[in-house]
Formats: C-alpha cells, sequence, structure tokens
C-alpha cells in the first residue's frame, strides 16, 4: 500500500509541475519583447549609480515604473527602498522579489557608451562611483519581471513583493541600512511573505548559465577594525619605542594561522583577509599607532565563533608580548548571516531552473567567500538565492574582470534569462502551493 502511495504522489507532482508550465511560453514570449528595455534600463543605472543609502534617483525611476504598471508602491523603505506590490487575480501565498540597488566607490575603466563619470566623497575621500558588482543589472532584471507579471495579473495565483533594496554593500560603522533596516522596518510583514527569490549576476560564469548550491552558498560576513598602540620615537633609536608597525606585522601573519591550523578544511571554507593598514607620516619615526581593517568569512556559526575568539586572542597576546596594547572590534560595522538557501526550498524549485535554463546550464556551484545580506531575509522566511552568468560565451573565466573591480563587465544578453528565471519560480512555486 505504502508502494501505491509514493506512486500517487509521484503522479501527482508531475501533474501538477506540467500545470506550471501553461504559463511558461507565455513569460519567455513577454520577457523577449522586453529585453531592450530591459538592457536599457540597466545602461542608464549604470552612467548613474549611487552609493548606499543614496540612490534617490534609482529609486525614482523604479517607483514610476511600477506605478505604470498598477502596481501598489511604497516608498522611502530603509532611506531610500522600493516596495511594489501585486496582487494576483487568484488567491495564494505571498512570493517575494529581491533586488539590490547600489553602486561602489570604484573609478571605471571599462570603454562602453554608458560608462560612469559620477564622483562623490566617501570616507572623506573624492572617489568614482560604478555598478562593479551588477546590481543595475539586477534593478534593471526586476523591473522587467514586474512588467512580465503585471500583464499576467488575472493568472497569478497569490501575491507578489517587489523589494528593491538599498545599501547592500553596507553603510558607514554607525548608519543603517539594507535588508536588515527594511525587514526592521516590516518589508516582509502587510503581507506577511511565505518565500524569497534572488538572483546576482556573474562576471565569471558564462552567459545561459544559472548555479546554485542547496545550504550555505554565500558566507557570513564579520569586519574588524584593529588598533594596535606602542610608543612613538626617532626611527634612528628603536630601542626608545614600543613599535606598533613591527607588531603589527606580526599579528597579520599569525592571524593567516587560524585558517591554516584552527579550522576544519574537510567541512567549510574559511577567510582572514586584512584590506588596509595605516600608521605613520614619515620614513624616520616610528609611530604611536596602526590601524588594521580586515574581513572575515565563514559559513557555521561555530566557526565563527572561533574565529573571533582566536582573532582577539592572536592580537591582544601578540601585543602584549611586544609591550603594546591592541583593541578589536568585531564586528566594526557591518556582520552579514550565511546565504543560506532553504534545502527544500531548493529542491522544489530546480525543476523550475532547469526547465527555465535548460537542464545541462543550470550547474551545482561550490560554496562562495562573498558574503550577501540577502541572508537576513533568508533568517526570516525560506529564501532561494540563485548566480545569473553575465560572462561573454568562450571567455576564460580566470581572465574575465572580477566583480567590485574597475574593469567588471556584463555581457547583457543574459539579462533576458534573469527575467525568466524570477518569473517562473514566482508562478511555479504560486501553483505548487495551490
Amino acid at each position: 500500500m505504502k508502494k501505491v502511495y509514493l506512486i500517487l504522489f509521484s503522479l501527482i507532482s508531475i501533474h501538477s509541475f506540467a500545470q506550471k508550465s501553461d504559463l511558461r511560453p507565455l513569460v519567455s514570449k513577454k520577457a523577449d519583447a522586453i529585453e531592450q528595455k530591459v538592457i536599457a534600463w540597466r545602461r542608464d543605472f549604470h552612467e548613474h549609480p549611487e552609493l548606499g543609502n543614496t540612490e534617490v534617483r534609482t529609486a525614482g525611476i523604479i517607483a514610476k515604473h511600477l506605478e505604470s504598471l498598477g502596481i501598489q508602491v511604497k516608498a522611502g523603505v530603509a532611506k531610500t527602498g522600493v516596495v511594489g506590490v501585486l496582487k494576483g487575480g487568484k488567491p495564494g501565498p505571498i512570493v517575494a522579489l529581491r533586488a539590490d540597488m547600489d553602486g561602489l566607490p570604484v573609478t571605471e575603466r571599462v570603454d562602453v557608451p554608458f560608462a560612469s563619470k559620477v564622483k562623490t566623497q566617501y570616507n572623506g575621500q573624492e572617489v568614482g562611483v560604478m555598478h562593479a558588482c551588477g546590481h543595475d543589472s539586477h534593478v534593471a532584471i526586476l523591473m522587467g519581471v514586474a512588467e512580465v507579471l503585471a500583464s499576467m495579473q488575472k493568472d497569478i495565483q497569490g501575491t507578489v513583493k517587489f523589494i528593491f533594496q538599498p545599501a547592500e554593500e553596507g553603510v558607514p560603522a554607525g548608519d543603517e541600512g539594507g535588508a536588515a533596516l527594511m525587514i526592521k522596518e516590516g518589508v516582509l510583514e502587510n503581507p506577511k511573505v511565505d518565500v524569497i527569490f534572488g538572483l546576482h549576476i556573474n562576471s565569471q560564469t558564462e552567459v545561459g548559465d544559472v548555479t546554485y548550491r542547496p545550504g550555505g552558498t554565500m558566507a557570513a560576513v564579520n569586519d574588524m577594525k584593529i588598533t594596535v598602540t606602542g610608543r612613538q620615537a626617532h626611527g634612528a633609536y628603536p630601542w626608545s619605542s614600543i613599535d606598533p608597525v613591527v607588531v603589527s606585522a606580526q599579528i597579520i601573519n599569525s592571524l593567516q594561522t587560524i585558517v591554516s591550523r584552527n579550522l576544519n578544511v574537510t567541512e567549510n571554507p574559511g577567510v582572514v583577509t586584512i584590506g588596509a593598514i595605516n600608521g605613520g607620516v614619515r620614513s624616520n619615526i616610528i609611530p604611536e599607532k596602526v590601524e588594521m581593517l580586515g574581513t572575515v568569512r565563514n559559513f557555521s556559526k561555530e566557526d565563527e565563533a572561533m574565529f573571533i575568539e582566536r582573532i582577539k586572542t592572536i592580537v591582544t597576546k601578540i601585543a602584549e608580548a611586544g609591550g603594546a596594547t591592541a583593541e578589536v572590534k568585531i564586528p566594526y560595522s557591518n556582520h552579514y548571516p550565511v546565504t543560506f538557501n532553504n534545502i527544500a526550498l531548493t529542491e522544489k524549485m530546480l525543476p523550475s531552473m532547469e526547465t527555465t535554463a535548460g537542464k545541462d546550464h543550470v550547474k551545482l556551484k561550490p560554496p562562495v567567500t562573498g558574503a550577501e545580506d540577502f541572508s537576513f531575509f533568508q533568517e526570516k522566511v525560506p529564501g532561494l538565492f540563485v548566480f545569473l552568468g553575465g560572462m561573454p560565451k568562450g571567455k576564460d573565466p580566470l581572465k574575465a574582470a572580477s566583480h567590485h573591480t574597475p574593469d567588471f563587465y556584463l555581457d547583457e544578453s543574459g539579462f533576458v534569462l534573469g527575467v525568466k528565471l524570477l518569473s517562473n519560480l514566482t508562478l511555479d512555486y504560486m501553483s505548487m502551493k495551490k
């Protein structure tokens, strides 16, 4: 009897998924029809990037577009965020779709007609501003999804919540922003979200491919500030000093032993990086103080706790051994949890991804030591975060410019797949729940 039930369940599941496929040709047709609009939106956003919590122009364009589609719009969420609600013609679950909006303090070097020339002040310095991580494409893709789904409103079995999020790249110390602030302001409520989907374009994954990973997909991140204080002296008389530069060098080298000697690398990866070190003003003065900024990446709460404890011990004890003192602030300004794809949801939505992109183009990927504040949404509701190819076909991934660099480049022909993917994940999930 148990075997009969399993067979019946399988047949029902197959029939259910077959029903969902009825709307897929229509989604594909509508997405293809607006492909050039999506590309034009992306180019406009790329030429006019805005840093986190300042995405005023971007938000205005998004809100105007959603309103033109008859979507209920709320602006000014988490400072500059925009939320749209599209109620379908039939009852069903609430599906949220998220796109991040902010650019980075990077000066663009890519030779395209829509290259950014924007400059602004960041941390007291004049910097260029560039969409060097693809958030401009995320916004354009989700605007396209909104247009496709709004045109199919009567067929939607539930409600779609479009979340355009500011400040994914983080905010200055002491400020608030991003997904955490959106959640704090109730973005997952009224109506209450059942599930959330998101995607991130990747400049080193070939156009046409979609990659995913169940469970821990992107790392938890803590940033840190280390301050080493010694005693200043003339550079010609180092024995009169307590040299914070030498102590800092010893600290940097010793921090690398956490990954090589304390982390079980057969279970999870991890990273400790010092990205900035500042101390002194001239060659013949040993300074009193050195400041370091760094980032720490983990894939489990246990590893995160171990890393933090070891960092504090190593820093303070090495400083003490050198006669100096040290202070560790971790997290300093930002902490994101692990981007964790709900395992059951990922398994359930895999056929939708494979049918949209083609089975050979949907690939399991290794963990990514980058971080995403989409993870905050996933702590509250089941979520699935996938990666969309943006590298020209045939290019060597090792030679493609990575994210957060001046030469970051995307092949725009991959955007239309993103529109189809988010649209189909939404409609297929609703049909499953129905």
